[in-house]
């Protein structure tokens, strides 16, 4: 899952992104108001962390701009201690839920998950089920009828976005979108690589799951019988 954190303070949005890839997700990361609005408008990220107190747009109007433009992307707040006032508007205008600063790493983490749950895409123990396969994004662990094997990183996070999508068609540019972010010199080439990898071991599971090319607009998960 690709998560946004907005936030001006340096130190901490560096010391977050190793905290959440740590644990699997991947992270872009927008320095002031106006530059975190432009990256959530965008539509590919599963979740925003937002400072409220931010250079050039503050957090709140960063929110209502998002909510206004129907952008319903989960956003968890990061607030001072006391500043509760603010932390009343944010809700009252669309945002998931806040943490105060300084928090814990499990509870920044067990927030997100939360949130993540109630945006619907990932079962209580991080699992998504598509067809007779199981993905486990925690532990990046691929089962079908009791086997399993483990994902590299990015294959989890292609065959994740796909199994979100269900049967949509899924382009190689929301692919690289998606995993790479935008500022990414990564080719088309490079995710039918990936889409071979997990191809393959699809296979080996004796899925029923495969992944389809529609020539000339991307790729679709289908569940055969």
């Amino acid at each position: 899952m690709r998560l946004l954190i907005v936030e001006d303070e340096v130190h901490l949005a560096e010391a977050l992104t190793q905290i959440l890839k740590k644990h699997h997700y991947s992270v872009d990361v927008a320095h002031d108001g106006q530059s975190g609005l432009d990256y959530a408008l965008s539509g590919i990220y599963d979740l925003l962390l937002l400072d409220i107190m931010l250079p050039e747009l503050d957090g709140i109007s960063v929110l209502k701009a998002l909510r206004a433009q129907g952008v319903a992307t989960p956003v968890i707040l990061l607030t001072a201690k006391g500043e509760t006032d603010d932390k009343i508007t944010g809700l009252d205008h669309g945002a998931d839920d806040y943490v105060a600063k300084p928090f814990s790493t499990g509870e920044l983490l067990a927030r997100i998950r939360a949130a993540l749950r109630r945006k619907g895409e990932v079962m209580p123990d991080d699992t998504l089920k598509f067809g007779d396969i199981e993905l486990n994004t925690s532990t990046l662990k691929l089962a079908c009828g009791g086997k399993e094997l483990k994902l590299i990183l990015k294959e989890s996070e292609l065959l994740e976005l796909m199994m979100t999508r269900k049967s949509a068609v899924t382009s190689k540019e929301q692919i690289i979108e998606k995993l790479w972010g935008f500022d990414t010199e990564v080719e088309h080439n490079n995710v039918e690589v990936y889409i071979s990898f997990l191809r393959k071991k699809l296979t080996f599971l004796h899925a029923s799951v495969r992944i389809n090319t529609i020539r000339g607009v991307g790729y679709v998960l289908e569940a055969t019988d």
